[in-house]
């Protein structure tokens, strides 16, 4: 998947757990899903993050620049 999907996907994410926060329920790729699925929302939702989170390996660095000492 491209970072766009995943973003994309991200965002659907986020909307489904907001709606169920809400008390909506969800029909999502054909399944309906309830306030008892927002653990299953939530795990799909750090999956997501994770493989966005490996696609900017900026993110997880050091920073790009150094520190000198000057004795």
């Amino acid at each position: 998947m491209t970072k766009t999907d995943l973003e994309e996907l991200l965002a659907s994410y986020l909307q489904a757990e907001k709606d169920i926060l809400t008390g909506k329920t969800v029909a999502w790729n054909g399944r309906q899903l309830q306030r008892e699925n927002l653990s299953e929302i939530r795990k799909g939702r750090h999956e997501v993050e994770s493989r966005l989170a490996q696609l900017n390996p900026r993110a997880r660095t050091r920073p790009q620049y150094s520190l000198a000492k000057f004795v």
